[in-house]
């Protein structure tokens, strides 16, 4: 465990609440001790009121802020004496407390403060720290860890069995930590859950947290349980895509929507998935932090009708249990352990299937640690069935926001580097995709940095690179849905007695032959879509109405058009619909530097503004109008639509 503290860092952070912020990053930076959003951290300072009143204000970590990242912003502040009053109280819901909360902060704009809040209020320390230490939950996580982290701790920490985070877990705390502390103590240990130091200054509070996980992890170091066996290498180069996808349209069956799969087949994947004990010990999670993230147990193999009976068993054994009526979540896994693929991790959204992913491969760390150390022991089924439906998520699901019409959905763009093509990945990761980027610009892998987007440079002309394209994104995002073909070229004008046969076949290469084996190679991926499969061509202006000097590129772009014709009938009876846009004089592409558009404009006798609009609606067609009519005819809008064509030109004479 590194101490990452750095005095040059620190002084760029003033005062008590810029300090709280600079160690909050330095746990956020190591992912052994928390994990996307988990974790807390708090500081008290006394602040003068409107009024001149001088009052006690916890800052406490607002729900949604990562501590990698967070802002003084990010932190809540809430009236301490406030929060005292109501850690006396005998019982308090959870609902009653958010509100208590949110009605008690100082500043109307901040966010809500953490359920964990008047836990922080009740520990004496200006600065308190809470992570979920992967080296502390191996140990609380087995069948005698109460005792084994008593040994390790002594007097060093408060122990606190676990108790379901919210009022009644900070109650608890109330009563037992005066009781347990004592001048050595330096932290607190919550069963199942994680860990709290605390101290008098940001320095102090992080440290004693680094010192704390510390001890943990000697412990299983001398009792061997530390350095885990080294994973074997189960990898090999048969292709996953045909597995993955059927595998996600089963998963995304059983929810009721798409989801987005990352697929982990790797050395240490393999390795925790073919464990001949796997089904004892991947019981559930390792805190109940995790539960939302990676639900109750992962799935082993690919049997999807038997864990949804598994969960729909589950829910109806604990939900009369419940003090609330529930309604029972999807009965799909978030994580799918597998022998050939390695561990799957699903989400809405690429961002969550990257978190549960994330998630998990600390889980298996934890997991295989505590086995080592005499038996991994998950919390009992109601205690994880308390977490997933407790009330404040379920709140949280009634008020959440209509998903994005193409959340947990994927699409491919070839082209994607620049031009229509890179607008349409824009329009696409705008309503929600996860998009697959192809194109031969090496420049593509890093169009975006971002969960749902992954750049592949391809030559689409090369069967085998779009083969290693589709493997690659298909294991970055589980499947397909949507294709847009883009990539092509436009060639200088050369009228066919001077147009060689070497022209004429790169156009067709790169226009049409290209996207033949793009939809033959899509074609099983798209049938097994959660919504169906969609396809839309760029086409051309041409394709209706050639011009002269134009013969490769007007028979290139007609040869797609009928391509997708014949697709659209073939493709009919597995739910994939074709449809082809015509777009025409579309300025802001790569083919149109300045000095061509003023030549063609003094051709025509025109300003170049006059030439960009040189159309029956007399306005600019841009890549973005080309981009978003392509996802529009992805969507709703266009469910009932195949074999169209669209023109996307401002009106073209020669073609209405």
């Amino acid at each position: 465990m590194k101490n990452l503290w750095n005095d040059a860092e620190a002084r760029n952070f003033k005062g008590d609440l810029g300090l709280r912020v600079y160690t909050s990053r330095l746990l956020g930076r190591d992912k052994s001790l928390v994990l996307h959003g988990g974790g807390n951290t708090s500081v008290k300072i006394r602040e003068r009121s409107l009024l001149g009143e001088e009052e006690d204000v916890l800052y406490v970590k607002g729900s949604g802020w990562d501590l990698e990242i967070i802002e003084e912003a990010g932190f809540s502040p809430v009236r301490l004496a406030h929060l005292l009053k109501l850690a006396r109280l005998e019982a308090l819901s959870d609902p009653e407390m958010v509100n208590e909360l949110v009605t008690q902060m100082t500043r109307a704009s901040a966010p809500a403060p953490s359920v964990e809040t008047i836990l922080h209020a009740i520990l004496p320390y200006r600065y308190v720290d809470h992570t979920h230490a992967d080296a502390v939950l191996a140990v609380t996580n087995t069948t005698d860890g109460e005792a084994r982290i008593r040994e390790i701790y002594g007097d060093k920490a408060v122990v606190v069995p676990y108790i379901m985070p919210g009022f009644d877990l900070a109650r608890s705390c109330a009563v037992r930590f005066p009781a347990g502390a004592g001048p050595k103590t330096i932290g607190m240990v919550l069963m199942n859950h994680g860990v709290f130091s605390f101290g008098n200054s940001a320095r102090e509070s992080y440290e004693r947290m680094i010192a704390l996980v510390q001890l943990a992890e000697d412990y299983l170091a001398h009792r061997r349980a530390w350095s885990l066996p080294p994973a074997r290498d189960g990898t090999t180069g048969k292709p996953l895509r045909r597995d993955l996808a059927t595998l996600r349209h089963g998963i995304s069956g059983a929810a009721g929507f798409p989801l987005v799969m990352r697929c982990h087949h790797n050395e240490r994947s393999l390795s925790f998935a073919r464990r001949p004990d796997l089904r004892e010990i991947a019981q559930g999670p390792a805190t109940p932090d995790h539960v939302i993230r990676t639900k109750r147990v992962p799935m082993i193999g690919r049997d999807v009708s038997a864990y949804a009976r598994d969960y729909r068993a589950y829910f109806n054994e604990h939900a009369p249990r419940a003090r609330e009526p529930k309604t029972m979540l999807d009965p799909a896994p978030r994580v799918v352990l597998d022998p050939e693929l390695g561990m799957c991790a699903l989400g809405r959204t690429a961002r969550d299937a990257a978190m549960a992913g994330d998630v998990y491969a600390h889980t298996m760390d934890v997991i295989e640690r505590a086995t080592l150390l005499g038996g991994y022991r998950a919390l009992p089924a109601k205690d994880i069935f308390d977490v997933e439906y407790w009330d404040l998520e379920q709140a949280k699901l009634r008020k959440g926001a209509k998903p994005p019409v193409f959340a947990g959905e994927v699409a491919l763009v070839t082209g994607a580097a620049s031009g229509i093509g890179k607008a349409c990945v824009e329009a696409l990761l705008a309503r929600g995709a996860a998009v697959i980027g192809l194109d031969l610009n090496p420049a593509i892998k890093g169009l975006h940095q971002r969960e749902d987007f992954t750049g592949i440079p391809c030559d689409v002309t090369m069967e085998s690179e779009v083969t290693n394209a589709l493997e690659a994104g298909v294991r970055a995002f589980g499947g397909l849905d949507m294709l847009i073909l883009n990539a092509g070229i436009f060639p200088g004008g050369t009228r066919i007695a001077e147009l060689t046969t070497e022209e004429w076949r790169k156009v067709m290469q790169i226009n049409l032959d290209a996207n033949l084996i793009l939809m033959r190679s899509c074609h099983g991926l798209l049938r097994l879509a959660p919504r169906a499969g969609r396809v839309v061509l760029v086409g051309s202006k041409n394709v209706p109405a050639p011009g002269p000097g134009a013969a490769a590129y007007s028979a290139s772009k007609a040869g797609v058009n009928q391509l997708a014709r014949v697709a659209a009938l073939e493709w009919g009876e597995d739910g994939i619909r074709v449809n082809v846009l015509h777009p025409n004089a579309v300025f802001d592409t790569a083919i149109w530097t300045d000095e061509v558009l003023k030549a063609r404009a003094a051709h025509y006798g025109m300003s170049v503004e006059e030439y960009k609009r040189r159309n029956v609606l007399k306005t600019e067609v841009t890549s973005r109008d080309v981009a978003e009519l392509a996802a529009e005819m992805c969507g709703p809008a266009f469910a009932k639509t195949t074999g169209a064509q669209v023109p996307v030109d401002g009106g073209s004479d020669r073609v209405i």
